[in-house]
């Protein structure tokens, strides 16, 4: 007997029609999917034709399909269900309207704590991605586009301009922590677009730790900041304004010079709760222009890293913004619109985008590891065709 709002069961499709389960169930695996799904109360009291596990898969799914209509990618991943279990009739296509409920079922909160329990850094250790023994990573933030709706706006704002016009869409702000040697994005904060990068980093310190070098661009410094980001154990490589005030301490030979920064000008006349650390100048040029940089590190000692060796350091941090451009670029779509409609929906569709996308990085990483080969010399784009066309492992889902 039919279902009410249901259509006919879906033909058997191809091996390479299907959505990659392969690439999303390896690294966020259907255990860690029920047990995040419990942790959040997301469950159902009774069965469903579309169970919250499955919506997990159907919503990352969706960030790996950007262009499709809701439809099709449920077409597509239903017929991988079907797949992998030799079944040819059990699943049937939903209609938007199941599909849209039970997304709202979902919520947003599985998503952004199966994210958080699964992003993780694992690149080797190279010099490429590391100094001193310390994983190079960098913060940042970035925007995405939002489907114009009044409550979208509401919830996340749209930015103005220098005219009496507003920007055509409303936009959520995204701060990212990426691993520069793999671009995978390992911790993340979202937030309306009027909210300052720094107001957000809070929610990213309990991603870093004592591994980690974290480089983060001028605008992140304040004195709280900075301290706060020491407390937890990560070492620090910040650029700073040319104008802010240090004081020669000790100079070395290498450059670099020790000094401390203070809360404010009376801590610094009193000498209260100073910051020690270490002073990297230098400038670099293209022969028009010329940029000058001024680095505070928490690293103290030269011989542990070199003033050149921070420089060329920091350099890398621009990573996470080729990082941010193959999320928003190559796996969204350069004029593609986050689609969801209600500022959950836009919460839930953003951390699908950051699940799908630590996928796919990871799978670059193994195959880059297997291959003895740097992950970001492997094609990001060739890598989100296959994994849109061809499924690359037996997931191993129980229907």
């Amino acid at each position: 007997m039919a279902r009410s709002g249901w259509m006919k069961p879906v033909e058997p499709t191809r091996p390479s029609d299907h959505v990659s389960l392969g690439v999303l169930a390896k690294v966020f695996p259907p255990s860690l999917v029920n047990e995040v799904v419990t942790k959040v109360g997301a469950g159902e009291q009774r069965s469903r034709l579309l169970p919250a596990w499955m919506m997990v898969y159907y919503v990352m799914a969706l960030a790996l399909h950007a262009a499709a209509s809701y439809e099709e990618v449920m077409r597509n991943l239903l017929g991988g269900l079907q797949w992998i279990s030799h079944r040819t009739s059990e699943w049937s296509m939903p209609t938007k309207a199941a599909i849209f409920k039970a997304r709202t079922r979902l919520g947003a909160p599985v998503m952004i704590e199966l994210f958080d329990q699964a992003a993780k850094p694992f690149g080797l250790q190279t010099p490429r991605g590391f100094l001193a023994g310390l994983r190079l990573v960098s913060v940042d933030g970035t925007t995405m586009d939002l489907a114009d709706t009044p409550a979208n706006e509401r919830a996340y704002g749209r930015p103005g301009t220098n005219t009496e016009f507003k920007s055509a869409f409303p936009q959520a702000r995204l701060l990212g922590l990426v691993e520069c040697s793999t671009h995978a994005i390992i911790g993340a904060v979202t937030g309306p677009c009027t909210t300052a990068e720094n107001d957000m980093y809070p929610g990213l310190h309990h991603k870093l730790d004592s591994s980690m070098l974290l480089m983060a661009d001028r605008g992140f410094f304040s004195y709280r900041s900075f301290k706060d980001s020491a407390a937890t154990g990560a070492q620090l490589l910040w650029r700073v304004r040319g104008n802010m005030v240090l004081p020669v301490h000790e100079e070395f030979e290498d450059g670099s010079y020790l000094s401390a920064v203070y809360e404010g000008t009376k801590e610094r006349r009193n000498n209260v709760d100073p910051i020690r650390v270490r002073v990297v100048e230098y400038a670099v040029g293209d022969g028009e222009k010329t940029s000058e940089f001024r680095l505070l590190t928490t690293i103290l000692d030269p011989g542990i890293a070199s003033a050149r060796e921070l420089a060329e350091a920091y350099a890398k941090r621009w990573e996470i913004e080729l990082c941010f451009k193959e999320m928003k670029t190559h796996q969204r779509g350069p004029s593609v619109v986050l689609r969801s409609k209600t500022p959950e929906g836009v919460l839930q569709e953003i951390y699908g985008y950051l699940c799908a996308h630590y996928a796919l990085r990871t799978l670059i990483g193994e195959v880059a590891a297997e291959f003895d080969e740097d992950p970001l010399r492997i094609s990001f784009t060739r890598t989100l065709r296959a994994a849109r066309r061809s499924m690359a492992t037996r997931p191993g889902f129980y229907p």
